[in-house]
């Protein structure tokens, strides 16, 4: 799917092939056990048994032979790519309830689904291990394993029916409100997002390569490479500071449309003459939609509760029994 961005869920829309071997080989070095279910679907040969509450299974339809997982085993690499492992306890925890209400939306009542349905970046070690440091492996996975574990089963229902449990890393300082489409998506205050790590970003592109990856976005217009300020007007920009709509050469975009053809963090982005070049100063990390995750780092710090968390940033949302 998204992490970031999402394309919808996530907080990024760049997929990586899913290396559920390479994933099993490192789950081997901490729990043995679960990484020969994750990646075989059994035990020492025998299909597992489910344990009470466990109906919900991903079928591992990637390799040459069929096989299956609990959903709740398959959400430790889900929240493990999604969500830094040290931004707290109850942080991690009100993640597991997003990705696990993701799960279950595209489930849509059953209790099996192919993985392939799924559009969710699975880590693999090597990911795992760049992001934490080895050092840290088994403290951090313990901790995703965790917070899924004692959430299990939780999803975020509005109205009696599951969310689109959109996130992201870090709001301008607030979130983007989205309530004429998702009611629970309204702007909240964030205001501690300015201090994540990468929140500020400036990126320089020459006029060259910057009218090449405008050239890039599909159904596009023309744009030339002399006087390129004077084909740039940005049309509108919500509350929040994220650009609706801009016009570049022949053509309107999205902010996100602009935001995945030049790579920046966010669609919270201004851009200004810098010398001759093109310099995109932008803000937050993410589309600024829903939960904000260093937010909720922020306020488990300060004793919120995940389910505190979750209503915080879901407005008339309520964390509910999937299984029920």
């Amino acid at each position: 799917m998204k992490g970031g961005d999402l394309a919808v869920y996530g907080v990024s829309g760049k997929k990586r092939m899913i290396k559920k071997i390479v994933m099993s080989l490192f789950l081997a070095l901490l729990f043995p056990t679960v990484a020969t279910l994750a990646w075989t679907g059994s035990v020492g040969g025998k299909e597992r048994q489910e344990s009470s509450g466990e109906t919900k299974r991903i079928v591992l339809d990637g390799g040459t032979q069929l096989s299956s997982v609990s959903v709740e085993e398959y959400l430790w690499g889900i929240v493990a790519e999604q969500i830094p492992a040290d931004y707290g306890k109850e942080a991690l925890k009100a993640q597991a309830m997003v990705a696990r209400t993701y799960i279950y939306g595209i489930m849509d009542g059953a209790d099996e689904i192919p993985e392939s349905s799924l559009d969710l970046d699975y880590p693999s070690e090597k990911s795992l291990e760049e992001q934490w440091g080895k050092e840290n492996a088994a403290e951090y996975f313990q901790n995703i394993k965790t917070a899924v574990e004692e959430t299990e089963g939780q999803v975020i229902v509005y109205d009696g029916k599951l969310i689109t449990p959109l996130f992201h890393r870090a709001s301008t300082g607030r979130t983007r409100d989205k309530s004429g489409e998702l009611p629970y998506i309204k702007s909240v205050e964030s205001p501690q997002d300015v201090e994540a790590d990468g929140f500020l970003q400036m990126v320089v592109f020459s006029p060259a390569e910057f009218a090449a990856r405008i050239r890039e976005i599909p159904d596009g217009g023309e744009i030339g490479e002399e006087n390129l300020f004077a084909q740039i007007q940005t049309v509108s920009v919500d509350g929040q500071g994220y650009v609706e709509e801009i016009q570049i050469g022949t053509a309107s975009y999205s902010g996100e449309e602009v935001e995945y053809a030049l790579g920046l963090a966010s669609p919270a982005f201004t851009l200004e003459d810098y010398g001759g070049n093109v310099r995109a100063v932008v803000k937050g990390i993410g589309h600024g939609c829903g939960l904000s995750q260093y937010g909720a780092r922020k306020r488990a710090e300060e004793g919120w509760t995940a389910e505190e968390i979750i209503e915080y940033f879901y407005p008339g949302a309520e964390v509910a029994d999937g299984e029920e």
